[in-house]
């Protein structure tokens, strides 16, 4: 999933950014307000993290043009603790969650997994599941049947966006934009190289799924 964090706070939002790495989100990661609503309406991110106080433009003013524009995105404020009425008008104004500063990492995780849950996608915190095809957060593998294969990073990333739209054509843009990031240089043969190697394990533990070419378009899984 990709996640975007506006925070001034440069040594919070590059511990922030290290932290959801981690955690295998991919993670753009902007310093103002304005850079912050520039990201935010490309439309590409699973959940926004959100402060109020930022230069340029600040949160709310952020999030407003966001909904005027019908980019209805999940957002995580991230206030101050004695700021009750940012709060409230965050909430107001469309934000769908907020936390207060200082906060535990564990509680920002939780958030942000309860805001981008999907109905039915999730058997637990850890796992994805497609017609029983698991995809393993904590070990990075996907597996059939009990057998199983670990992924690289850019395999998993790419298997998680796949298995959150089955049966849908995955254009090649969206995936780059999604894994690489909107302004990347990134090829299309980078894809086409990735899918390769995620088409030979599947067929390693013998999953009965496959990932289809839409020529010149994308991919598909099903």
């Amino acid at each position: 999933m990709k996640l975007l964090i506006v925070e001034d706070e440069v040594q919070l939002a590059d511990a922030l950014t290290e932290i959801l790495k981690r955690n295998k989100y991919i993670v753009d990661t902007c310093y103002d307000g304005i850079d912050g609503l520039d990201n935010g309406l490309t439309g590409v991110y699973d959940c926004i993290i959100l402060d109020i106080m930022l230069p340029g433009m600040n949160g709310i003013e952020v999030l407003r043009n966001l909904r005027q524009e019908k980019i209805s995105t999940p957002v995580l404020l991230l206030t101050a603790r004695s700021e009750i009425e940012d709060k409230i008008n965050g909430l107001d104004t469309g934000a769908d969650d907020y936390l207060t500063k200082p906060f535990v990492t564990d509680e920002l995780l939780a958030r942000i997994r309860a805001l981008t849950r999907r109905k039915g996608e999730f058997i637990d915190e850890s796992r994805m599941d497609y017609n029983g095809l698991l995809l393993n957060k904590n070990t990075s593998s996907v597996i059939w049947q009990g057998n199983d294969v670990k992924l690289s990073l850019k395999e998993y990333q790419i298997m998680e966006l796949l298995i959150t739209n089955p049966r849908q054509i995955l254009p090649k843009e969206r995936i780059i934009e999604k894994i690489w990031g909107y302004e990347s240089d990134v090829e299309y043969n980078n894809i086409e190289v990735y899918i390769s190697f995620l088409r030979k394990k599947l067929s390693v533990i013998s999953a009965p799924v496959q990932i289809r070419t839409a020529r010149g378009v994308g991919y598909s899984l099903e």
